[in-house]
């Protein structure tokens, strides 16, 4: 005999599950960076935000796009100085470790040695959309009225997980407001700007910040690093496997061993991309801090990732410093730079910072659905186990 439903059982029943659904996220726990965790990668100590911005003038704006159930991505725009970026330009560099991917103006920077525009960082399929926003708004700055080139710079991860990144929803609007909003101070991490529908060892990246602070017995120069996370690998948090802990990692259904014996098929190969921005007030000349770009694969390395074939991993290194600043007109150029011989320090600082932004690319970001997929965060939880396993978090 068959019961027919109260009419008001589905609407309870919705109710109870619409209430089970806010309690579990009232409870989830809130994200934090990685030092919240007990990890502090390396030496130095990190500046007062432990950020970009920590390197004085350098500013961070970022617009987050969110439309419907399909648009996830955004702009993050890094500003070397508060000035004219064309008329008081900063010496630069561009390392490549694996070049599957688009970096606008890219080769312009290696072949001046200089950054003449602001840094954007979006999704692949709107970085001509992005540069060319750019291009506006730098031709409408003072002073500007006469120039005739312009070498903007814009790098990109490919978000068409979460994103429909074929609709190319970033607006000129949107590069705008993160070029006039751009502050210095706390930078947001995770799932904001263009790391909002970003993926990274197969949980949700994002942006990430870090900074380290030498101290003055190395010069007293401080180093910041932005990143934006999208690549996989095998995640191991300062030597700890959390990848394989959790499991979730590259290559692991190859490695599986099925029950007739058999291996399962490679679907995770590590791909994706990340794009890395390195600042400091070291008086650096473009050689050095080419130098220095190529110091933060090893930064990369160290969370788990191989540099797949797949991964477009770009890495940008800029100085501040006044002594090396270079004006647009200059018939020559008179700077004084850091020797050869203090170079370890800087070295080392990019590395550490490196290593902590893309951990907080991680443990900042939140889950995020879109475009039918749900990518979720890392769970901190199971995290702090690994960690404590390990000997890396408190015990308590």
């Amino acid at each position: 005999m068959s019961r027919t439903p109260h009419p008001s059982f589905p609407r309870l029943a919705a109710l109870l599950l619409g209430l089970s659904s806010l309690t579990a996220i009232a409870q989830e726990a809130p994200r934090v960076r990685a030092r919240d965790l007990g990890v502090a990668p390396g030496i130095f100590a990190t500046g007062t935000h432990n950020a970009i911005t920590d390197v004085a003038g350098v500013r961070v704006g970022q617009v987050t796009l969110k439309e419907g159930d399909t648009v996830r991505t955004g702009v993050t725009a890094i500003l070397p100085h508060a000035g004219n970026v064309y008329r008081s330009r900063v010496p630069a560099a561009v390392h490549v470790g694996n070049g599957f991917g688009k970096f606008i103006g890219s080769t312009q920077v290696n072949e001046l040695g200089e950054l003449e525009t602001p840094i954007l960082l979006t999704c692949t399929l709107c970085v001509w959309k992005a540069a060319d926003a750019m291009a506006a708004w730098m031709l409408e700055r003072p002073d500007m009225q006469q120039v005739r080139s312009l070498n903007v710079v814009v790098g990109e991860t490919n978000d068409g997980g979460l994103n429909d990144i074929r609709a190319r929803p970033v607006t000129a609007d949107a590069v705008r407001r993160a070029l006039d909003t751009a502050t210095d101070g706390p930078v947001q991490e995770g799932s904001i700007g263009a790391g909002t529908g970003t993926v990274a060892f197969g949980w949700k990246g994002g942006i990430g910040t870090s900074s380290r602070e030498l101290p003055a017995s190395l010069g007293g120069w401080t180093v910041g690093v932005l990143v934006q996370s999208n690549f996989g690998g095998v995640l191991q948090v300062s030597g700890a496997p959390v990848g394989r802990e959790l499991d979730r990692y590259a290559f692991q259904n190859a490695i599986a061993v099925q029950a007739d014996g058999r291996r399962g098929l490679a679907d995770d190969r590590g791909d994706g991309s990340i794009i890395i921005v390195i600042a400091t007030d070291a008086p650096l000349g473009d050689r050095n801090l080419r130098r220095v770009a190529s110091r933060a694969m090893m930064g990369l390395g160290r969370t788990g990732s191989s540099a797949s074939n797949g991964s477009g991993d770009y890495i940008l290194a800029f100085s501040t410093a006044e002594s090396v600043r270079r004006a647009f007109d200059a018939p020559l150029l008179e700077t004084a730079e850091l020797a050869n011989e203090q170079m370890s320090a800087v070295f080392q600082a990019s590395v550490e910072a490196v290593e902590e932004a893309i951990y907080n690319s991680l443990f900042m970001a939140t889950t995020v659905s879109g475009n039918g997929e749900t990518v979720e965060a890392i769970p901190l939880d199971r995290v702090r186990d690994v960690l404590r396993r390990h000997g890396i978090a408190p015990t308590r």
